[in-house]
């Protein structure tokens, strides 16, 4: 996935109230940008860490500019939530998925389970219908290993039960892991974290519901799937 332009560097001075924070700009403006990112975002939010943001081609939106990612020791992390599905969908298009490549059809946001809606659905005549959900991962507490969630996610409990479902109804389901950061060579449950989720996930698992995590190339021009990871037990 490549942006429209490169990013734009900055300084993070705070981030508030979930979707706002505040950065210095190379000139010294301070502004206020949008985080699209409702998590804890632990680890990634210390003041002075440089930050890459993209600017909106929307000169309606009352903030222009928005947080995409910011530099750590190990590296660059994309923080934006609302871009792992797109990931997804172009790595899935390009064959960079083992096992989702080849389908007739893909759709998006469609409503199955109970009151929920899938990312995306892929068809083909002769398979079963495959249902990926998608998660966004950031959370590294251990040289290498990356984990989900970084807090409490009742929907995210929820989505593995109606993948669950799916199975049992003869589909095939997919839990896809994006790994927005190179600095990782595994993906693990937090399950202190969220003890809920990390039990929703063994459920899910082992009522058939196939889980990858795709590791994540980044840069201030593009970001790329580029591999799959091994999802391990936490030491």
């Amino acid at each position: 996935m490549r942006f429209p332009s490169p990013l734009i560097e900055a300084r993070l001075i705070r981030r508030y109230k979930r979707f706002l924070a505040d950065v210095e700009l190379a000139g010294g403006e301070i502004v206020t940008v949008h985080c699209a990112n409702p998590g804890a975002m632990a680890g990634l939010t210390a003041p002075g860490a440089r930050v890459l943001l993209s600017r909106s081609a929307n000169l309606k939106r009352k903030l222009p500019l928005s947080w995409e990612m910011i530099e750590t020791e190990t590296g660059l992390v994309g923080i934006n939530t609302a871009l792992p599905n797109r990931l997804a969908e172009e790595a899935i298009l390009a064959g960079a998925i083992p096992g989702l490549a080849g389908y007739a059809a893909m759709k998006r946001e469609v409503r199955y389970g109970r009151n929920s809606r899938i990312d995306i659905l892929l068809t083909e005549p002769g398979r079963p219908d495959t249902y990926v959900e998608v998660k966004n991962v950031h959370f590294l507490r251990q040289t290498g290993l990356a984990e989900f969630p970084d807090s409490v996610t009742a929907r995210g409990a929820k989505h593995l039960a109606e993948l669950s479902d799916a199975v049992a109804a003869g589909h095939r389901a997919v839990m896809v892991y994006m790994v927005q950061r190179g600095d990782a060579d595994r993906l693990a449950i937090a399950d202190d974290m969220d003890p809920a989720y990390a039990a929703a996930f063994d459920l899910a698992r082992a009522a058939g519901v196939e889980m990858l995590a795709c590791r994540c190339a980044l840069s201030a021009e593009e970001i790329v799937v580029d591999g799959l990871l091994p999802v391990v037990d936490r030491p």
